[in-house]
């Protein structure tokens, strides 16, 4: 009775305020037709024929040979990377939690693996990889000898995505790994376990629920990949690149929807197996916070071994990454190694770097701002307020985190290159900078709304309905008491979405038209050429935006952010 009086009276307070119904409505019409209605329209092209209704279409993907080796490729990859990436991920987060490091440089190393990955754009390893392991590279020609490797393909792809989303899994387990009581572990050391004992039967169990998040989180980026496989892949397809190339190469835009129900079908699966079923058991599992600190290893059998593996492997990744500003400094890689500013100067003088630097900063500037207040809004919205479509507005924000870029690029073009439904409404936005900000803006939502719900369960209740008894509207206090509470998770998605954005390639690669030139595309068109001096160039200058969007970003939590306000 309580209950339904409660829900009564919210909802009554919320029809009495214009300005919060309008958000909702306008939220429900945004995530409908710019998520749901590209998605719905890749389904409906993929088994509506002439005649109607067919699965001819499927049916005729489904029996290309090239379809089926591109499957089989892209779940190969995927278990494969998934498995390397989880078991060197929690190496690093035990190593991390649990051994005594003693060293302040190892630690540094860490820091920087684990924040590398996330500001820096997808296919730098990639090149780097050709570069060093290639058949110009540096370790393969210059210091092996070696002629005729091929660094393209399987192992290729998978070397580059492992090292690429391992600081994923880093990053998940060393919050596990903080959260188990150490008095657990140590009830069993004392009973006569030894360490890998204590792990397998007591450590282990308990993260087993993180472990298959991990994984599946890993899974789903690797098969969604597109700028890796496209530039290290070679002969080897996968589902993403067989998409593109059935548009740009077969012009079978039926074919590549089919191909992208696929895909989309296999990512919202595991997606799905992932949010609701192992993110849950993992945060049934650990729960509270430890009760005392934990002791750390320092027997040097254990400790010396385990610091060694991973300072190694961290200090290769920095190589990694180090090696793309140090390529586009030399005269001619794998040739010519005097050192020159040439290819910096072309990129301005010669290949339109300033427009493309121009545009990609433009659109992505406009974006960023435009995430970073929906992301608060709808988080305000399903963590402060009941409402009819609550859930809806959740789900669907969330949904496009298991959408491929591909997918979302070939449902976009299906979508409004011909109008809505194809009926000609709204099709100016393709082909159009409205359509790449909005994209930009739906890829960047669901990192900035999970930010955006955790920051705001840490709010009381109160303090807001302190403000809505001294007469103020949703919009006042969201904007006046809500938002200034939240600033460093509004800060923080800002710049992530800016620098996401301004790194995005796989969906927008299908989208961008001559008019635009952007930084990813002429660095995926450099590097297919070969001109890796001109791609690195590219690379490096992006580099240099992106980390110091994050330091700017530091810079404001600290000075503005919300323990700056509490200080003064």
């Amino acid at each position: 009775m309580a209950h339904s009086q409660s829900s009564a009276l919210d909802r009554k307070k919320m029809l009495g305020d214009p300005i919060l119904v309008s958000t909702i409505v306008v939220l429900i019409a945004f995530l409908t037709l710019f998520i749901l209605y590209p998605l719905a329209i890749l389904m409906i092209d993929s088994v509506m024929g002439e005649h109607g209704v067919t699965l001819d279409i499927i049916s005729r993907v489904l029996s290309m040979p090239s379809f089926e080796t591109a499957i089989t490729n892209t779940l190969y990859v995927g278990f494969f990377v998934g498995i390397l990436a989880t078991a060197i991920g929690l190496l690093f987060a035990y190593v991390e939690v649990y051994v005594s490091l003693g060293s302040r440089i190892i630690s540094g190393l860490f820091k920087i693996v684990s924040m590398l990955p996330v500001v820096s754009p997808p296919f730098v390893l990639s090149l780097s990889v050709i570069m060093l392991f290639g058949k110009s590279g540096i370790v393969t020609r210059h210091l092996l000898g070696i002629y005729d490797n091929n660094v393209y393909g399987f192992w290729g792809i998978a070397l580059v995505q492992t090292l690429t989303f391992f600081p994923v899994c880093y990053m998940m387990f060393r919050g596990l790994l903080r959260n188990i009581d150490p008095s657990l572990e140590e009830a069993s050391r004392d009973m006569g376990a030894s360490r890998w004992k204590v792990f397998t039967s007591v450590t282990l169990p308990l993260i087993l629920p993180g472990m298959g998040n991990a994984f599946l989180v890993t899974f789903i980026e690797s098969i969604a990949d597109f700028a890796n496989p496209m530039l290290i892949g070679g002969s080897y397809d996968t589902l993403a690149t067989s998409i593109y190339l059935q548009i740009t190469g077969a012009y079978d835009k039926q074919g590549a929807a089919a191909m992208a129900v696929v895909l989309l079908f296999i990512t919202l699966i595991m997606f799905i197996v992932q949010k609701y079923v192992l993110e849950a058991k993992s945060t049934a599992t650990l729960t509270g916070k430890a009760s005392r600190a934990r002791m750390l290893i320092c027997d040097a059998s254990v400790r010396i071994p385990l610091t060694i593996i991973c300072a190694l492997l961290a200090l290769f990744v920095v190589v990694m990454y180090a090696c793309v500003p140090i390529g586009a400094m030399f005269k001619t890689w794998g040739y010519d190694f005097h050192l020159t500013f040439k290819w910096f100067q072309q990129v301005f003088s010669i290949h339109h770097g300033f427009q493309a630097f121009r545009d990609s900063f433009v659109l992505s500037l406009i974006a960023s701002p435009i995430t970073a207040l929906l992301s608060m809004i709808i988080s305000y919205l399903v963590v402060k307020r009941k409402f009819v479509g609550k859930g809806f507005i959740e789900a669907v924000s969330m949904l496009a985190m298991a959408v491929p870029g591909t997918v979302l690029g070939v449902g976009y073009i299906r979508g409004f290159s011909g109008g809505l439904f194809h009926q000609g409404y709204l099709q100016w936005l393709y082909g159009s900078a409205a359509i790449l900000i909005i994209v930009f803006v739906v890829r960047s939502l669901p990192t900035g709304t999970r930010s955006g719900i955790s920051a705001l369960r840490q709010i009381d209740k109160s303090i807001e309905e302190s403000a809505y008894d001294m007469g103020a509207n949703s919009f006042t206090v969201f904007m006046t008491v809500t938002l200034p509470l939240i600033k460093d998770s509004f800060l923080s998605g800002l710049v992530t979405a800016f620098v996401r954005s301004i790194t995005a390639i796989s969906a927008i690669i299908l989208l961008v038209t001559p008019q635009f030139l952007l930084i990813t595309v002429q660095i995926n068109e450099f590097a297919e050429k070969g001109a890796y001096g001109v791609a690195c160039a590219f690379a490096t200058i992006l580099i240099l935006i992106t980390y110091g969007s994050v330091f700017l970003m530091n810079l404001a939590i600290k000075y503005f952010g919300t323990s700056a306000s509490l200080n003064k």
